[in-house]
């Protein structure tokens, strides 16, 4: 018989590599400051579990970028997928790749597009602060002032938008979690364990790999 489950396995695997500190990620910002150090200063193999959740994101991706392309669909014009993007900063760079930008061709304006798969989009009334600082980063420094996040749910295909306001006073200090991240990491220096201080943030140690080391403040 097949084991489809280890072909899986098989295809999905890949070697971690280490990050180099001064290149970041607008993805990670928004995570506890103190997780993302760890990262860098203690990275680990990513689980297949993990990877088989990053690849069925990729997947709900690949079927909306479809759906934007789509002939029936005439009021959107996709303009790009996958965008590169690149920010270079005096002492760090910033880098990683934009989901969708798209054309609404009755306003004749362009809205960026951050796509997150959910379990249930009935989890979603708001898009979380999280993936609002990834989107409103690329808004103030693409200068496009127009943005959503987009759920899409994996069970159904189901899916809920959110528009992002932009606001250029919470992008910028976006950038300046990056300054804090860069100079904790230069400086071996602990940041604060947001995660455990932080109401809404204490679900994030419920998933953290590094909650142990971090519960003694390790470095």
């Amino acid at each position: 018989m097949i084991n489809f489950n280890k072909l899986v396995e098989a295809h999905l695997f890949r070697e971690q590599k280490a990050k180099q500190i001064g290149r970041y990620y607008p993805s990670e910002i928004g995570s506890c400051m103190r997780k993302v150090w760890y990262s860098y200063k203690r990275p680990q193999q990513i689980s297949v579990d993990t990877l088989k959740i990053f690849e069925a994101g990729n997947i709900i991706h690949g079927f909306v970028v479809e759906v934007f392309k789509s002939e029936k669909n005439k009021d959107v014009q996709l303009l790009h997928e996958e965008l590169p993007f690149k920010h270079q900063e005096k002492d760090f760079v910033i880098s990683g790749r934009i989901d969708d930008l798209v054309l609404l061709k009755d306003k004749n304006e362009k809205v960026l597009v951050e796509v997150k798969s959910a379990k249930s989009i009935d989890m979603h009334d708001k898009a979380s602060v999280t993936h609002e600082m990834q989107l409103l980063l690329y808004m103030h420094l693409l200068e496009i002032h127009k943005g959503v996040v987009l759920y899409v749910d994996k069970t159904n295909l189901n899916s809920k938008v959110f528009e992002v306001p932009y606001d250029a006073k919470r992008a910028e200090q976006v950038i300046s979690r990056f300054k804090k991240l860069d100079t904790c990491l230069k400086g071996n220096e602990l940041p604060e364990a947001e995660a455990r201080q932080l109401e809404e943030m204490n679900w994030m140690c419920r998933f953290c790999e590094y909650a142990e080391v971090c519960e003694k403040n390790e470095q």
